[in-house]
């Protein structure tokens, strides 16, 4: 027997004749299956699921978790509330006790400034009569100064008080609240994570891990296939691709049942398989098969993943 006539035979291409065109084209069912797993290294804290366990979704499979997740946690989440008051405080600016204290502090020098420029003004005409020493006068001059300077960096102060912090400043403590919030939502959701749901409806077809056991990231925990989403690949040669396309509906019959099980197109290879690497003569074109994936419409448990399916092709024009 020739490798062409083994390769047909194991795809259940049947052929009359040499150059016959098979009307017929058999595949084995499967189903969608989705592998569940952490998304980072975690050890498993309890498996739910059993292996053939029904399970919508949203339903909890598996719990996991890691051993600084809640510490990071909370420190993140200190973190963000600190950011917060401060971004709060700088854009409610000075309270109003601060602003009081502030005017009382500017009367205070306020007074202290004009009583020594009027000390100050009392002293230089007498100095200049000699009625009072060189000493005396310089001394009330630094006083004034020095009371004048008090006096405005108290009003200064005060009117940054009334004004509040930059626009600068305020805009940087928002962003940085901003950051320490999102670092915070990004260790809930890793922690989100680590309790697997189930993103399907569906059965759970494989449990792959038990608790205490330790899963890379990505690592599959727990399979849930979908047995209403039944779907079979046949192979088809290059004479009967032409009569095929995508959305196209096919009849498919099991083995040893009459039922028509009705299915569609969803794709079809765009490279052959089983072929050699250069087909030019006309033995290596018979070679030539394309893959063509058919789902079917679920039909309960009697289209079951393993099953030969026979697929009738449609005839030539």
């Amino acid at each position: 027997m020739t490798r062409r006539l083994l390769v047909l035979a194991g795809l259940g291409l049947i052929a009359c004749n040499r150059g016959a065109v098979s009307d017929t084209a058999v595949g084995t069912l499967e189903m969608v299956e989705v592998n569940v797993g952490p998304l980072q290294p975690a050890r498993a804290v309890r498996v739910i699921a059993q292996e053939g366990d029904a399970v919508q979704a949203g339903d909890t499979l598996a719990i996991f978790t890691t051993p600084t997740l809640t510490a990071s946690l909370a420190q993140a989440e200190a973190r963000a509330a600190a950011a917060d008051e401060a971004a709060r405080e700088l854009a409610s600016g000075a309270r109003p006790g601060e602003i009081a204290r502030g005017e009382k502090e500017l009367d205070m020098a306020e007074s202290d400034a004009t009583r020594a420029a009027a000390d100050l003004a009392r002293l230089e005409p007498l100095a200049l009569k000699g009625d009072v020493s060189r000493a005396t006068l310089d001394a009330a001059r630094a006083a004034a100064r020095t009371t004048a300077s008090r006096r405005d960096a108290a009003r200064e102060t005060l009117q940054l008080l009334r004004d509040g912090a930059r626009k600068e400043r305020r805009a940087a403590a928002a962003a940085d609240a901003r950051g320490a919030q999102a670092a915070a939502e990004g260790w809930k959701a890793t922690a989100n994570d680590l309790v697997l749901l189930s993103p399907v409806a569906g059965v759970v077809s494989s449990r792959n891990v038990e608790p205490g056991e330790v899963l890379a990231a990505g690592q599959s925990a727990i399979t849930v296939g979908q047995p209403d989403r039944p779907w079979a690949r046949i192979y088809v040669s290059q004479f009967v691709l032409p009569r095929l396309k995508a959305g196209d509906t096919l009849v498919a019959h099991l083995d040893g049942d009459t039922t028509v099980y009705r299915g569609r197109i969803t794709a079809i290879a765009t490279r052959a398989e089983f072929t050699p690497r250069v087909a030019l003569t006309e033995q290596e074109r018979e070679d030539l098969l394309f893959g063509v994936k058919v789902e079917f419409v679920w039909a309960g448990d009697r289209l079951r993943a393993g099953m030969p399916v026979t697929v009738t092709l449609p005839p030539a024009k």
